[in-house]
């Protein structure tokens, strides 16, 4: 019996790993915007594999604020909570409370029912760069990484990549500082965020959403990053959206260079 277990977990993760060594998307960060747009591609057919460094996807989500375990939604972002089925009450003026845990976890289920393969513990440490663009990433065990083990990584090729990471654009970084390229006029690497303003933060969240460079695109707080605006802390209506116009995005121009 004990033989079994370890050969059905082995087989079937493996089967699951060998379907996304060539993907249509990777996304990296599980975080809510990350979550929100590997599901919707993989809605509309798209192969989507997300990498996440931690043991659970979810990012800040989980925590709420300072652990209390409760999140704020802009009214504008309604319709995805009532989409993902998370329950929501109304606080006042246009802002509404959600169980961060109800929120959290019910993102990470519609995404892998979504058909998401979420593959947890790994890290990303390089990406793949052909023709000045981005087609696909380099991965390593995250306790590899954290333990600075010499360990060669292995390989997922993708038509896009969606950088998740939140705070610290740890895909934009990469390329970056290894390729020596500018993404924004002006600007040399990834500009990082600045302190908290919720309004301006929000607002940045989803128009910066993007393709920042051929084949790369931010979402979430990446997204504020890259662009060098604010933190904005417990809110997440921006981030639910950002990952819905990242989707729309990629799905978009995915489509156009189909064969």
């Amino acid at each position: 019996m004990e033989h079994l277990i370890s050969s059905a977990i082995i087989n079937h993760w493996f089967s699951k790993l060998n379907k996304h060594i060539i993907s249509d998307v990777v996304i990296v960060g599980g975080g809510p915007s990350g979550l929100v747009c590997s599901a919707e591609l993989a809605k509309k057919g798209f192969n989507v594999c997300l990498i996440e460094r931690k043991l659970a996807p979810g990012g800040g989500m989980w925590g709420g604020a300072m652990l209390f375990n409760q999140i704020v939604v802009q009214k504008e972002a309604l319709p995805i909570l009532d989409l993902y089925g998370i329950s929501h009450q109304h606080y006042q003026d246009d802002l509404y409370t959600s169980d961060s845990v109800e929120a959290t976890s019910s993102l990470i289920y519609h995404a892998t029912k979504a058909g998401v393969s979420i593959f947890n513990g790994i890290s990303v440490e390089d990406v793949i760069v052909k023709n000045d663009r981005v087609c696909g990433v380099v991965i390593n065990w995250t306790p590899v990484s954290l333990n600075k083990m010499h360990v060669d990584p292995l390989t997922i090729s993708s038509k896009a990549v969606l950088d998740g990471t939140g705070h610290p654009c740890e895909v934009v970084s990469i390329l970056t500082n290894k390729n020596h390229v500018s993404l924004l006029e002006n600007q040399d690497g990834v500009a990082y965020e600045k302190s908290m303003n919720v309004v301006e933060g929000e607002k940045a969240c989803v128009e910066f959403t993007g393709e920042v460079y051929p084949g790369l695109y931010v979402s979430g707080m990446a997204a504020c990053g890259v662009s060098g605006s604010n933190r904005m802390g417990p809110i997440f209506g921006g981030m639910l959206l950002s990952g819905m116009k990242a989707a729309r995005l990629i799905a978009s121009n995915l489509e156009v260079t189909k064969p």
